[in-house]
């Protein structure tokens, strides 16, 4: 009876897609776009070797504003699939 309880609440995930792959994209992009706006010295530390694509941003700022983006990627792709639009 407990097992049928616990796989309710297992919230509806969407399978991989390339719409879910073009939302995460997005929510990565936005994120490191919002780290480069509000980062305290992205340009301290190691710099990435294709420095012209990210700007300058060093390799502990491009972790952090992509993890950032994987975690709002992932609320935001549960929310469309939740609401049936993935």
């Amino acid at each position: 009876m407990s097992i049928i309880l616990l796989a309710s609440a297992i919230p509806i995930t969407a399978a991989w897609s390339p719409a879910v792959a073009i939302v995460m994209i997005l929510c990565n992009v936005l994120a490191i776009f919002i780290g480069k706006q509000t980062m305290g010295g992205p340009l301290e530390g190691p710099e990435l070797p294709p420095s012209d694509l990210f700007g300058g941003m060093n390799l502990a700022g491009l972790l952090a504003t992509t993890s950032l983006g994987h975690i709002i990627g992932m609320g935001t792709i549960l929310g469309l699939a939740t609401m049936g639009l993935l």
